[in-house]
C-alpha cells in the first residue's frame, strides 16, 4: 500500500510542477492510458503463467 501512496503523491507533485511551468501533462489520454496499463499488466501476468506452465 505504501507504493500506491508514494506513486499518487509523486504523480500529484509532477502534475503541479508541469502545470506551474505551463507544460502539457506527461500522460496519455485518460481512458486509453488506463486500458494500456491494464494491457501491460495482463500481458505480464500471461507471460508468467506460460513460463510456469510450460517451463517449470
Amino acid at each position: 500500500m505504501n507504493e500506491v501512496i508514494i506513486a499518487l503523491v509523486t504523480g500529484a507533485i509532477v502534475g503541479v510542477v508541469f502545470s506551474a511551468i505551463k507544460l502539457p501533462l506527461p500522460a496519455p489520454p485518460v481512458l486509453s492510458g488506463i486500458v494500456g496499463i491494464v494491457g501491460i499488466y495482463l500481458g505480464g501476468m500471461a507471460y508468467q503463467q506460460v513460463i510456469q506452465h510450460f517451463f517449470s
